[in-house]
C-alpha cells in the first residue's frame, strides 16, 4: 500500500460547498472555539469599564425611565392600563437582544477580517457566537424584568401572566434567527458596499418605531395595524407582552406568520453569507 493510500485526512476544506448548507456537523466540531468567542465577547466588552456587568441592569433601567418620562408623562401615550414601567421594560428587554445581535452580526466580516484571512474555521461560528453571547446579556436583563413582573403580579396585582410564558424560548429563537438572517445579509453586503452601514443604523431605528415597543397596537388605526402586522417582530413582541403582562392584541396566527417570514430571511441570509465568505477577503 502506497503512502498516499495510507494517508487519512482529518479535515477537508472545499470551496464548492452548497450555498444553503449550515455545516452544523462541522460547527459542532468547533464548539470549543464557539465557547471561546462567547467568553471573549462577554469579558472584553466590559473589561475596562468601572461598573462592569452592572451596565446590563442600568441600561434597561435608564431606558425605561426615559420612556416613562417622555412617552408616558409628556406625550401621554396609553399603555392599555398596564403599569408603564412593566410595559416599557417588556419591549426594551427583548428589543435590546434583537438590535444588539443584528448590529454586531452585520459587522462580522469587516471587524474580523484579519482572523478570517489567517485561520480556517466555519465562518458561521462567528455570528453564532454573537447570538449566544447576546443570550447571556439578555438573561441578566430578563431577571430584572421578571422581578418587575413578580412585583406587579403579587404585590400591586395589576398584571396577569399566563401560560404563554412557556413560549419564551420559541420567541427568543425566532428573534435570534431573524437577527442572524438580517445580520448575515448586511455583513455580506457591507464587505463590498460600505455605505450600507449607515443605512443599517437608520433602518434599525426605523424598525424600532415600526415595532410595538413604546406604544400598544390599540392606538393604531385599522389601516396602520395591517401595515404593522407585516413586521415579523410584531407577533413576537405582542406575544411576549401578552404572556407576561396579560395585555396586548395577540393571536397565535401572528407567530405562524413570523415563523414563515423569518425562515425565508434566514435562508436568504445563509445563501448570501455562504456565497460571500469564499471571496470577501479580496474586497473587505
Amino acid at each position: 500500500m502506497t503512502q498516499e493510500k495510507r494517508r487519512q485526512w482529518s479535515e477537508q476544506i472545499d470551496a464548492n460547498t452548497p450555498l444553503f448548507k449550515l455545516n452544523l456537523k462541522e460547527i459542532w466540531k468547533y464548539r470549543d472555539l464557539l465557547s471561546m468567542f462567547v467568553k471573549r465577547d462577554f469579558v472584553t466588552f466590559y473589561k475596562q469599564t468601572i461598573l462592569g456587568p452592572i451596565w446590563f441592569f442600568l441600561q434597561p433601567v435608564l431606558t425605561t425611565v426615559t420612556y416613562v418620562i417622555i412617552f408616558g408623562k409628556i406625550a401621554g401615550l396609553s399603555t392599555d392600563g398596564t403599569p408603564k414601567i412593566a410595559f416599557y421594560l417588556a419591549g426594551i428587554t427583548i428589543w435590546n437582544y434583537f438590535s444588539e445581535v443584528l448590529t454586531t452580526t452585520s459587522n462580522v466580516f469587516t471587524s474580523n477580517a484579519t482572523i478570517f484571512g489567517k485561520v480556517y474555521f466555519p465562518r458561521l461560528i462567528m455570528p453564532l457566537s454573537i447570538v449566544v453571547s447576546g443570550l447571556m446579556k439578555f438573561g441578566i436583563q430578563f431577571i430584572l424584568f421578571l422581578s418587575v413582573v413578580i412585583y406587579y403580579t403579587y404585590i400591586d396585582i395589576r398584571i396577569h401572566p399566563n401560560l404563554w410564558v412557556l413560549a419564551t424560548p420559541i420567541l427568543l429563537l425566532l428573534m435570534a434567527s431573524l437577527a442572524l438572517g438580517l445580520g448575515m445579509t448586511f455583513s455580506s453586503l457591507t464587505s463590498k458596499y460600505k455605505d450600507l452601514t449607515f443605512l443599517l443604523s437608520f433602518g434599525i431605528q426605523l424598525l424600532m418605531y415600526a415595532t410595538p415597543i413604546i406604544y400598544p397596537t390599540s392606538l393604531l388605526s385599522p389601516g396602520l395595524k395591517q401595515i404593522m402586522s407585516l413586521n415579523p417582530l410584531t407577533g413576537i413582541f405582542e406575544c411576549f407582552r401578552y404572556a407576561y403582562l396579560g395585555s396586548g392584541n395577540f393571536e397565535p396566527l401572528m407567530l405562524a406568520y413570523s415563523l414563515i417570514i423569518i425562515f425565508i430571511i434566514l435562508l436568504i441570509g445563509t445563501f448570501i453569507f455562504n456565497k460571500v465568505e469564499k471571496s470577501f477577503v479580496d474586497t473587505v
